[in-house]
Formats: structure tokens, sequence, C-alpha cells
């Protein structure tokens, strides 16, 4: 079913969530430690910040995401999930928070979202764009938790840009 959603996204609030937590995690949400080679809480906080600029949460349908009570959803906190998720919504329409894949870095702005994909052909990790020097991209994330530094990743074999949008 195709909503039209009456919200709006304020990608200025997505940053200036990113600004607030980016180095010292928001203690309303659990923490999500790496386990081997394994988690971390980079999609977590991308996905905090989407919600801090006006994301609705999805409980139920074959597309959730969502937060509560230290528990959440796939795409909540898994940077494959997540991203597909967006794309899912974005494609067909789907009431909630949707995410459109561009071929250009320089078609971002500050509060889209960038996923990384590893050698293995797996997306890994994702990141907020927070602030543009000079036209160039900084992120911020977590896991490990950093302000605004450079986009690139060395061990990234592809980076996927996503433009953010309800």
């Amino acid at each position: 079913m195709n909503y039209k959603s009456n919200l709006t996204y304020s990608k200025v609030r997505a940053v200036n969530y990113a600004f607030n937590y980016a180095q010292t995690p928001n203690p309303a949400f659990k923490y999500i430690p790496v386990y081997e080679d394994n988690g971390g809480d980079c999609t977590n906080f991308t996905s905090q910040c989407m919600l801090a600029g006006g994301a609705p949460m999805i409980f139920s349908g074959k597309n959730p995401w969502w937060y509560k009570s230290s528990r959440w959803s796939f795409s909540w906190s898994v940077a494959e999930e997540l991203y597909l998720y967006l794309k899912n919504n974005d494609k067909n329409n789907l009431y909630g928070i949707k995410g459109k894949e561009v071929p250009y870095i320089n078609m971002l702005e500050p509060g889209d979202v960038i996923f990384y994909e590893n050698n293995n052909g797996r997306i890994s990790h994702s990141a907020t764009i927070t602030y543009l020097y000079n036209d160039y991209p900084l992120i911020s994330q977590h896991t490990p938790n950093f302000l605004n530094i450079p986009f690139e990743k060395n061990w990234a074999a592809k980076m996927h840009f996503i433009q953010i949008s309800l």
C-alpha cells in the first residue's frame, strides 16, 4: 500500500543530533558493541539521526523500522538491512523514511547517508553526512565514534550514496 506522508524530514535536526551524540552516545539508546568481526553501533546511530530528523518508526508490516526499550528491528541496527529498507521504501513509495541511491557524492548534502560495502560485497557500515568543507563531505559515525571526519574508508570496496527523504 502506498502512502503520502504529511510529515517533513529535517536534515538540519538529523545533523544537530549527530553533532550532539557522535562522540558521546545518547544514553537513551543502547550502545551496540562490536562482537568479533560483526556489529557495532554505526547503524543504530544512523537510525537515531534519522529519527531526530522526523522519520517515523514503523512497528508492523513487511518493512518495520523501530527502537523500543532496548529492543529494535534489524533495519534499525544492521547496515545492509537499513540500506535495503530505505531503498525499498523509496522504490515502492511506502510510508516512512526513504533513501534514493544516487551515483555521485556531490549529489548529497548534510543529513544524507553513506553506506559502505566491504570486499565481500556486504554492506557493513553506515554514516551520516554532517558537514561540507569546501564542498567536501564530512561524516559523523559510531564504531568508532567520530564527528566530522573524511567520508572515504580505505577498506571500502564500494560506497552507496543515499539521499534521505520522507
